[in-house]
């Protein structure tokens, strides 16, 4: 039973809603549709299930019209796709943008309605009961008929055949088709081969050692030529190599034998006397963070020359034709877009996203949105169809990109402050990506707005990470909190937000141990770890190198991070923090897959090995990046 339609336009204003239907709709199914799918590039679609409904919609672009279906998702209703289809066309004939009611489009709807059912009513009985029959007859027809024809085919052909004696062949007896004389004609004709067996069998042989020999004779010839090659090109590299000693690496003396080196400590520069002067120094010649500082983006123009997307034309053939050609299209062409227009378009923007490290899945239902929201629509005069497709993707491509919700954590960290308790953000990602590297940049940037920070060392995992955060705080004149290794992380962070909370400090950065996304035990301590403290900020930490691996990491994450909850409200993946900036060029895909697939912002960027090399992501650089 079909529980709810609306009719809405783009900007939110209800039109009309079925009074018949009228059913209260548990948990705002609409609002999380317009959320979760029109507003973050997910039209494209087929349809959304949220909780206990499913929810179908089409669109009348042209009119910035929205047609949403609400029904029951236990139920399988046939006739959803055509009702919404007789809707759309029905209610565009009466629209007016100054009007605001539709009283008058209930009766219209009762009919469309019933009509829409008889048909699905229909097809549904002549799936059931017509078809299936009236198959297997035809199939059973069909086959019979190909035997008897097959038959007298072969019979007709033997029957013209001389078998060297003057006899025609007996084959043409099949022509009746009977099983007995198939039968009989299959038993003469194992006689014959059992006869004459031997002979076939010699003579066939002869054949095949003939050719054997010479196939081995100039096997033999080739082989010799190249062994010998072989042989002289390995001696040539044996005496070639002979004269090149490895060079042997110097041990290193780690015992009480080697009196001078007093310690092992190579982390930090020291004196003659042991003493290290070099901590203050690093902390004071760092300069300003890149955050604090604005980017400017200059639109170049250059590529407004380039070939647009969608034209299988060579530059010069292209510009030939130039201002006439697109002119004469715009003019003379259809009224309304259609899939067969913007299909070239958008298979030229599908690859090129590719190219700039989108994830493939990513990109193509980007171009599915994409068509959707251009389908039916009226063309501008003296536009190209790839103009329009191009326009309508940088759009999108902006609204992914911008955050839903905003996240200043500088702001976030004044009202944790205000109820005296520190502002907790957690750091998790998967091995190798750069976690403890830049939880030190943004305590840097931290520091530099007068913020005090604490550090926790809950990477109690891997060797050697405790060490490497107690350098960068002993650089930065950081407090640390740390238990060594194999302790429970989750204890260790609980025990430094209790440290951080009775010292006053307003930041606490946890430092987790890197692991992948399909590894139960370590994702199940990061959860416990999570669901235990609570922290303020949850960010995920990766590679603007990745394609594809950052889809199946992050959803992976997000869907452990659920799995593993023992609350009703899991937390998720609140961020972003991209590493590696500095290495991709103009491979910036990461970023829109890792935006796309968890509705997170990006919210730092590494691009360096400094404390200042931390920036905020440039949405327009990115944009113009991806579709250059």
């Amino acid at each position: 039973m079909l529980e709810q339609l609306l009719i809405f336009t783009r900007g939110g204003l209800i039109l009309w809603t079925c009074k018949e239907l009228g059913n209260a709709l548990k948990g705002s199914p609409i609002d999380t549709l317009i959320r979760s799918c029109l507003l973050e590039e997910r039209s494209g679609d087929v349809s959304f299930n949220h909780e206990a409904y499913t929810l179908k919609w089409t669109f009348h672009n042209d009119l910035g019209l929205v047609f949403v279906a609400v029904y029951q998702r236990i139920l399988h209703l046939l006739y959803v796709d055509d009702l919404l289809s007789m809707v759309k066309q029905s209610f565009s004939e009466i629209y007016d943008p100054k009007r605001m009611a539709y009283d008058d489009f209930d009766e219209t709807f009762r009919q469309l309605r019933k009509e829409a059912e008889a048909r699905a009513e229909e097809l549904r009985k002549t799936k059931q009961v017509g078809k299936p029959v009236t198959s297997v007859k035809k199939q059973g027809q069909v086959l019979k008929a190909g035997l008897e024809g097959g038959n007298k085919r072969i019979g007709e052909a033997a029957s013209k055949k001389d078998d060297g004696d003057g006899n025609k062949a007996k084959v043409s007896n099949l022509t009746n088709g009977h099983s007995k004389e198939n039968q009989q004609l299959e038993n003469d004709s194992q006689e014959t081969d059992l006869a004459n067996g031997k002979e076939n069998t010699s003579s066939n042989v002869a054949v095949d050692l003939s050719k054997l020999q010479k196939l081995r004779s100039k096997g033999v010839r080739g082989r010799g030529v190249r062994k010998a090659d072989s042989i002289g090109n390995k001696s040539s590299k044996l005496a070639a190599a002979e004269p090149a000693k490895k060079a042997t690496k110097k041990n290193r003396v780690w015992d009480d034998a080697a009196p001078k080196q007093s310690r092992l400590d190579f982390t930090d520069s020291v004196d003659e006397n042991g003493n290290n002067d070099h901590v203050d120094v690093v902390a004071a010649d760092q300069g300003e963070s890149m955050m604090d500082k604005e980017e400017v983006f200059s639109s170049d123009s250059e590529s407004d020359d380039d070939e647009e997307p969608g034209s299988d034309e060579k530059p010069a053939e292209a510009k030939k034709k130039g201002w006439f050609s697109s002119v004469f299209q715009s003019i003379t062409g259809k009224a309304n877009l259609e899939k067969t227009d913007l299909g070239p378009a958008l298979k030229a923007l599908k690859e090129r996203l590719m190219t700039k490290n989108v994830a493939e899945e990513i990109a193509e239902k980007l171009c599915e949105s994409v068509e959707a929201s251009l389908e039916g629509k009226k063309l501008s005069s003296f536009t190209r169809i790839s103009s329009t497709v191009q326009a309508a993707m940088e759009d999108a491509l902006v609204r992914i990109l911008t955050p839903r919700r905003s996240i200043d954590i500088l702001r976030d960290v004044n009202a944790a402050k205000e109820q005296r308790r520190p502002y907790v953000v957690v750091f998790v990602g998967v091995n190798g990506v750069g976690k403890s590297t830049n939880l030190a940049k943004v305590a840097y940037w931290l520091q530099q707005h007068k913020v005090s920070v604490m550090m926790a060392a809950c990477d109690t995992f891997r060797a050697g990470a405790v060490e490497q955060l107690r350098t960068h705080a002993r650089r930065l004149q950081i407090p640390i909190y740390e238990k060594g290794y194999a302790k429970d992380p989750a204890a260790v962070a609980k025990e430094a937000i209790k440290v951080a909370t009775d010292n006053g400090s307003d930041v606490v950065l946890v430092d987790t141990a890197g692991r992948m996304q399909d590894n139960e035990p370590l994702m199940r301590a990061l959860s416990n770890l999570i669901n235990g403290n609570q922290p303020d900020l949850v960010l995920f930490v990766g590679e603007a190198l990745v394609g594809n691996d950052a889809v199946d990491q992050l959803s992976k994450f997000n869907q452990k991070l659920s799995d593993l909850s023992t609350s009703g409200n899991p937390r998720l993946i609140d961020g972003i923090l991209l590493t590696k900036f500095d290495t991709i060029d103009d491979k910036v895909g990461a970023a829109l897959s890792m935006v796309y697939i968890s509705g997170s912002p990006v919210m730092f960027v590494g691009c360096g090995q400094s404390y200042t090399d931390l920036k905020k992501l440039n949405v327009k650089a990115i944009v113009k990046t991806l579709l250059k």
